[in-house]
């Protein structure tokens, strides 16, 4: 089951990414799916005779967790595709699969590798509870437990995944004007400032403001059941700035932002026609300043330097943050790089691992434990040399590959890249684990990339793969192996689930891009696309790396265009320690309890996408984490995951459907005839279309 879920994700991840409908694989989706087949196999394959092998027992939460993690592990388009489908698209560069495999085994597994050394700090302590996967373990629990002891449980859990599943036909299909619904639009629905603040039910549309949103896909993004209230509360100060800021900055001018639209994420001349950045490259894949000169430098739409802007603040607050906050968290995370953390990992290696006898590496009597870790002593531990050696091995690897492949990145690039990625391992997991909010490190390293680097947009690519893609997989990594503690599933069967998923789903990775892009080389190449494939992504990769890999210096340094990126980092440093202050000297104002991050993350956080959903998001959390767990706390202690996660798994079995049958992953697009609930010529909220 987890080799047929595996190629089946990675598959179907891989196709998605070439979509004009941007979707993916869900962990509900691929827990669901896996549960209905497992049951099937048991009740199916008989149980006697030579059979008996393949069903010796009932289908159990253990092997449903080994599935899940075996086949969210290849759930992923591998960003080295991305990396691979930009040289192949725009610069001519067509590494072989002798090459390419390899690149992709060891920019998943670096972070695999790295990962699982700060497991002991990242998974195994109570704090680190990693609230988004709450809903998955509280469906298991459900549907593995006693049926007469669950069975209330089971059956609100198949209720709303029952009525979620239908409901999703309506503002998915048949009504998208759910999907954002705003009085104001449908009472100005030509005005170009009302769409600006108010629209916001198609990507790119407007700020959403006050929209009420009725389809869970979106709203879900970030599941509002799960959000612990204080990191809603931050996230809400956030999000009132995002609005204020990003008004401000277009209806001021700043950096021109008149000239383009309200809401972009690519590269424009100043006469907001779209930028072509073949015309300033050079021999080597290098940026050609005379050409550069000739063409002029490119504009962003100003809300995404503000979003840039944002997610550095939002970096550099983590740091301090966290500094301040957990540092004897942070201190300890460092003991797997002590002489005597290496003296240990080198004695356990031996070519007779399974000699290994299994010890927890001292944590036994640490009182910050999980209590469900606490569970899993009586299991032989994964060694460090284990995680150890497919860092090491991943590395040389990679030291090989980046000049196999052209990369034009130099192995000290590929250093620092590596040691990037361990820091912020540590922070943005850290903070991960405990709000449930991801963040992203991905413009901080291009930033990096493209001061070390200069007029290299190709050397950019590999250098955010190897740090940017590195702190994501440890992300995942260290997400699962709390699946695995919360299920009791043996962490070696974890690890061989986890290693084996990535390498299978990395080559099916391969073989799919490969063939998308020799049968639709064309078609990704334009900006428009067709109605079944896109190269959108790419494109959208490869601006950022020539904005940044090529004319870092021009747009980003002191006294250029958009020098107050950089400088945000800096800025955000000093965020959190007012807060630290305050609290320090009057600490009944709880300022503990503000995660500046989040606040600042969330001040980019309407940049891009539909928005229409940010006001149902916060409603339903602030329901959720404040309202049930404070007035009905029974109530929530019982219900509140599971119905998170039925309506979770409901919209996306349906939305899965749905991508297949009327939005073109099979091949043709079938939108519901246009109505006023459904219209299908311009924005679905009746607001006036800009662009």
């Amino acid at each position: 089951m987890g080799i047929g879920l595996s190629a089946f994700s990675s598959a179907l991840a891989e196709i998605y990414y070439f979509k004009p409908q941007t979707l993916t694989v869900s962990l509900m989706f691929l827990a669901i799916i896996s549960y209905i087949i497992g049951t099937a196999m048991h009740t199916f394959i008989p149980q006697r005779g030579v059979f008996n092998w393949l069903n010796p027992h009932p289908f159990n939460k253990k092997e449903n967790a080994f599935v899940i993690i075996m086949a969210s592990a290849a759930a992923n388009a591998a960003l080295a595709t991305e990396v691979l489908a930009v040289q192949r698209l725009y610069y001519d560069v067509n590494p072989s699969a002798a090459a390419s495999i390899p690149l992709l085994f060891s920019s998943q597994l670096l972070g695999y590798g790295i990962g699982g050394l700060m497991r002991s700090v990242l998974v195994y302590p109570s704090k680190m509870f990693y609230p988004s996967i709450l809903p998955l373990i509280s469906m298991l629990d459900t549907f593995f437990r006693d049926r007469t002891a669950t069975q209330r449980k089971i059956q609100v859990f198949w209720s709303v995944f029952s009525i979620i599943f239908v409901w999703e036909l309506f503002p998915e299909w048949i009504f998208p004007l759910l999907t954002g619904f705003s009085i104001f639009c449908l009472a100005a629905p030509n005005s170009p400032a009302v769409s600006r603040l108010f629209g916001g039910s198609n990507g790119n549309e407007g700020l959403g403001f006050l929209s009420i949103c009725f389809d869970w896909l979106y709203i879900s993004a970030l599941n509002p059941f799960t959000v612990p209230l204080k990191a809603l509360i931050s996230a809400l100060f956030g999000y009132i700035l995002c609005i204020a800021v990003f008004i401000a900055v277009f209806y001021g001018n700043v950096w021109k932002a008149r000239n383009f639209p309200f809401l972009s994420q690519v590269l424009f001349y100043e006469n907001a026609t779209l930028y072509d950045q073949s015309l300033i490259m050079g021999a080597n894949y290098q940026v050609d300043p005379q050409l550069v000169a000739e063409q002029g430098l490119p504009y962003y739409a100003s809300t995404w330097v503000i979003y840039l802007i944002a997610t550095n603040l939002a970096l550099a607050a983590t740091v301090t943050h966290l500094l301040i906050w957990n540092h004897n968290d942070l201190r300890a995370a460092w003991t797997w790089l002590s002489p005597a953390s290496f003296q240990h990992t080198w004695n356990e290696i031996h070519w007779r691992f399974w000699k290994y006898d299994g010890h927890h590496g001292g944590v036994d009597d640490n009182d910050d434990l999980d209590p469900h870790y606490a569970q899993m002593l009586k299991y032989p531990d994964a060694p460090n040399s284990w995680y150890g050696l497919t860092a090491v091995l991943s590395l040389i690897v990679a030291f090989v590959i980046i000049y196999k492949c052209d990369s034009t990145l130099p192995w000290w690039g590929l250093v620092i890249a590596l040691l990037l990625a361990t820091v912020f391992i540590l922070f943005v997991v850290a903070l991960y684990a405990m709000t449930g909010i991801p963040l992203s490190i991905q413009t901080f390293v291009q930033m990096v990339a493209g001061y070390l680097h200069r007029g290299k947009p190709m050397a950019n690519m590999y250098f955010v793969l190897y740090s940017y893609n590195t702190m994501n997989q440890a992300q995942l990594l260290l997400r699962d192996l709390k699946i695995a503690q919360y299920v009791k599933l043996p962490p070696r069967a974890a690890f061989a689930a986890q290693v084996i998923g990535t390498l299978f789903g990395a080559t099916m990775n391969f073989v799919l891009m490969s063939s998308i892009i020799s049968n639709r080389h064309d078609t990704l190449l334009s900006i428009q696309g067709s109605n079944v494939w896109s190269g959108q992504q790419v494109q959208q990769y490869n601006s950022q790396a020539i904005a940044w890999g090529g004319l870092s210096s021009e747009l980003f340094s002191i006294g250029s265009r958009y020098h107050w990126v950089p400088l945000s980092y800096i800025v955000g440093l000093f965020v959190p320690i007012p807060f630290w202050l305050v609290h320090r000297y009057w600490p009944k104002l709880q300022t503990d309890l503000v995660y500046t991050p989040l606040i600042c993350a969330f001040i980019g956080t309407l940049a891009a996408g539909v928005n229409a959903s940010a006001l149902s998001f916060f409603i339903v959390g602030f329901a959720s984490q404040w309202w049930l767990r404070t007035r009905h706390p029974r109530w929530f202690q019982k219900y509140n995951y599971i119905v998170a996660a039925a309506l979770d798994g409901g919209t996306q079995v349906m939305t899965f459907i749905l991508s297949f049958a009327v939005f073109g992953a099979a091949g043709h697009i079938h939108l519901f005839p246009s109505w006023w609930g459904a219209n299908q010529a311009g924005n679905y909220d009746h607001c006036m279309l800009l662009q």
